[in-house]
């Protein structure tokens, strides 16, 4: 595989392939802020009535931790040259609260890879993420399909 993410095409990935990367600090405020504005639960918004919630304190909303994610995929692991997007998501599991003061890294493991048969200049990789914090908790877990140009676009033989 290209070492660096930016120059991947399809053909590069290989079912089997994982790579781990991240390292993303989670804070209060930023909790707050997108808690605020998509996702206004008490235990994301306000300290004190999360210290009453069953988590015990303030978490990050499910939606952020995704959104952490997919920030780690952009900067870390999609191609800019060869990326179309995703038909969508399969799984999407919150495991474990993400906390202020976590850092989250991730790994992604291609599960399967298939050249499109109406588009062949494309192809299709599913993916299984792991998002986990600093003590190597996995935090959120998903199943996704990514959509890749091929460096040559001709048909599979």
């Amino acid at each position: 595989m290209p070492t660096l993410f930016k120059e991947r095409y399809f053909e590069d990935y290989a079912v089997g392939d994982s790579a781990e990367f991240g390292a993303m600090p989670v804070d209060a405020d930023e909790i707050v802020a997108f808690a605020e504005r998509y996702d206004p639960q008490p235990f994301h918004v306000d300290p004190d009535a999360a210290a009453r919630s069953p988590f015990g304190g303030l978490i990050a909303s499910g939606w952020m931790t995704a959104g952490i994610m997919m920030r780690m995929l952009c900067d870390h692991f999609l191609s800019e040259r060869a990326s179309l997007g995703s038909p969508g998501v399969e799984e999407l599991r919150w495991v474990r609260p993400v906390r202020p003061g976590d850092t989250l890294q991730m790994r992604a493991t291609i599960e399967a890879t298939r050249r499109s048969r109406s588009k062949p200049d494309r192809g299709l990789l599913w993916l299984r993420y792991e998002v986990t914090n600093q003590s190597g908790e996995v935090v959120m877990t998903c199943r996704a399909m990514a959509l890749l140009r091929c460096r040559d676009g001709a048909p599979a033989t």
